[in-house]
């Protein structure tokens, strides 16, 4: 099967790329501009910065220590798509493997003299994702042959010893390339380098341990800190082998740190991140929205812990998340024209950014940059959007589970069905049954959608000019399904309301103390100003029902808001005082994902609000 993850157990099975094909709509049309114009944009980039050239032997070498890693993301991503540029990429990279396995361009002659920030093993753990990917899109070929000489050199290197890399991501791999060819070695080395983290295995740095998670062991940890994609791929890599290994202990340590880092480390769009310095959570309740760091990378990794908890428990609220998180930070992560990037995705930018036309040689910026010196982003953005449609919906044990609403042809266990949807500007959803057949048919009814309603609609008989009048009843927040059997034609109505909504931080959340955001449906907006648009710095919003304004099939919302007067002598602070007072305007809010795509801009998604608009 065509798909990222593939568990042999779970609440949930995955369906793939060949049972899921996503038809035009907010994901088909961003999976369709991957395909045609992401993937190349990656590949023209990394041969026009030489690190392709380092596979050739190209001197000097060039990019950093970890740049082998951005070509195996691109080979996954070709993989996925069914790029016809791969085979020869892959030929590129095979010629640089050495005789026993070892495949490394920065490291060769000095092989694992640095296991803090060397990267090898995280190299070769995208390299046996792409491995992983070409076996179940295609079969055996030269990069699955490097893929597992590589594997297999890890495994008689490292199956004994305390030694680990301070880039988690290898252990996933391994689990996945052993769940592709059954070769149980892969397992264990997966299972021996989740247990050996914490021992320590790593040596200690200025971030301390706790950066690489290699502070206290897995099963001890309590929520998610330190960098946070390298927290998050550990946890993936974690649920796999407990999934795959029977460890319902291990499994539930990593459900019960997931829950806490999302109640209380977790931005509105979903993203996670809120230091600068280590690219790492914050503590409990640090999470502001000027110096957020959400890294692009890191919503994706939140995507695939999400998906792979959800196949294993089937509990919704990890559907929810990955939701969030998708239409908040990975489609925000790249522009409009697939061709230019965020590395962070701040939620608030006081100064508009300088345009660059090359590399931006910084993480931080207020608008997306074509390439960067550390390029992971863009081609982690290509990879999950190629391999989008596995995380679409899932299959049960009697029947289909949709877990997130977007066009798409769905077949599993003989149901064939058709999505159709405007989601997320409208909230009608048709689930039409394409052929006879039976089982059950569940959709996701998202948290904030309470007054939803859901419709059974029978095929109109042959000699009937009508169909019967459709049975409508309340469909709560979670998973409601109908049962069969189905004749083509049927249809299930599910109607979410979309009404605009206010959203107020938690109290303990300091820097968002005042201030609240507005969302419509899976949407988080925000406040752009670009250009000589009005100044966002002295707005003071008010938290009033906002107006909704259509046009190109995108859904902008419109606020009122008073222009700071300058209250208490021009002195910030002292006793409570009216605000406003220097004219009331009209508040443009747009989609946070489609923010910068108007050039350089300021922003803020977290609106300071009049009084306490709760009240």
């Amino acid at each position: 099967m065509a798909d990222p993850v593939l568990p042999s157990s779970g609440a949930l099975s995955p369906l793939g790329l060949d049972a899921v094909r996503l038809l035009p709509g907010f994901w088909g049309d961003r999976v369709a501009l991957n395909r045609e114009v992401t993937i190349d944009h990656c590949l023209e980039w990394e041969e026009r910065e030489g690190w392709i050239g380092n596979f050739r032997g190209e001197r000097p070498r060039r990019g950093r220590e970890f740049s082998d890693s951005e070509i195996y993301k691109l080979l996954e991503a070709m993989a996925w798509a069914g790029h016809p540029g791969l085979p020869a990429l892959a030929e590129t990279v095979a010629q640089a493997q050495e005789g026993d396995g070892y495949l490394n361009t920065r490291w060769s002659g000095s092989r694992y003299t640095d296991f803090e920030w060397g990267h090898e093993l995280y190299c070769y753990g995208h390299l046996i994702q792409a491995g992983a990917a070409r076996l179940r899109t295609y079969g055996e070929d030269l990069l699955t042959e490097v893929a597992v000489k590589a594997a297999d050199h890890v495994c008689r290197r490292f199956m004994d010893g305390t030694e680990t890399c301070g880039h988690p991501v290898i252990e996933m791999a391994l689990v996945e390339l052993y769940r592709a060819t059954g070769t149980g070695r892969y397992l264990e080395m997966a299972r021996r380098l989740v247990e050996r983290r914490g021992l320590p295995a790593l040596a200690d740095i200025p971030f301390g341990r706790g950066y690489y998670q290699d502070d206290v062991p897995v099963r001890q940890a309590q929520v998610f800190r330190g960098h946070v994609v390298r927290a998050l791929y550990l946890a993936s890599g974690v649920v796999d082998v407990a999934v795959e290994t029977g460890d319902q202990e291990l499994l539930k340590t990593v459900e019960a740190q997931w829950e806490r880092t999302v109640a209380r480390r977790t931005h509105l769009t979903g993203g996670m991140g809120s230091r600068h310095a280590d690219e790492s959570y914050g503590e409990d309740w640090e999470l502001p929205p000027d110096r957020a760091y959400n890294e692009t990378c890191g919503g994706i990794a939140s995507i695939m812990l999400s998906h792979r908890l959800l196949l294993a428990t089937g509990d919704v609220r990890y559907a929810e998340l990955a939701e969030r998180t998708m239409y908040n930070l990975l489609a925000t992560g790249v522009a409009l024209d697939g061709r230019s990037f965020f590395y962070v995705n701040p939620l608030h930018v006081r100064v508009p950014a300088t345009p660059l036309d090359g590399v931006n040689h910084a993480a931080e910026g207020g608008l997306r940059s074509p390439w960067f010196d550390v390029s992971c982003c863009p081609n982690n953005i290509a990879r999950t959007l190629a391999s989008l449609p596995a995380y679409v919906a899932a299959g049960s044990r009697d029947g289909v589970v949709i877990h997130h609403l977007t066009p798409a042809e769905i077949r599993h266990g003989g149901l064939a069905l058709r999505v159709e949807t405007g989601y997320p500007w409208t909230g009608s959803v048709t689930v039409r049954v394409l052929e006879d057949g039976a089982g059950r048919i569940a959709v996701r009814v998202p948290a904030w959608a309470a007054d939803a309603t859901l419709a059974r609609v029978p095929a109109s008989a042959p000699d009937a000019p009508l169909r019967e009048e459709p049975r409508v009843r309340p469909a709560e927040p979670g998973y409601v399904a109908a049962d069969g059997p189905w004749r083509a034609g049927d249809e299930l109505r599910l109607e979410l309301p979309m009404r605009p909504r206010w959203t107020f931080p938690d109290r303990r959340i300091d820097a968002l103390r005042g201030s609240a955001a507005v969302e419509r449906g899976p949407l988080v907006y925000c406040a752009e100003s670009v250009a000589d648009e009005p100044p966002l710095g002295d707005l003071i919003a008010h938290a009033e029902p906002p107006v909704e304004h259509e046009g190109d099939g995108v859904v902008e919302l419109e606020v009122g808001a008073a222009l700071g007067s300058g209250a208490n002598g021009g002195w910030p602070y002292g006793a409570p005082s009216a605000t406003g007072g220097g004219g009331d305007v009209r508040l443009r809010l747009v989609p946070y994902h489609r923010w910068g795509n108007r050039g350089p801009a300021t922003m803020r998604v977290w609106l300071p609000t009049s009084g306490d608009a709760r009240a």
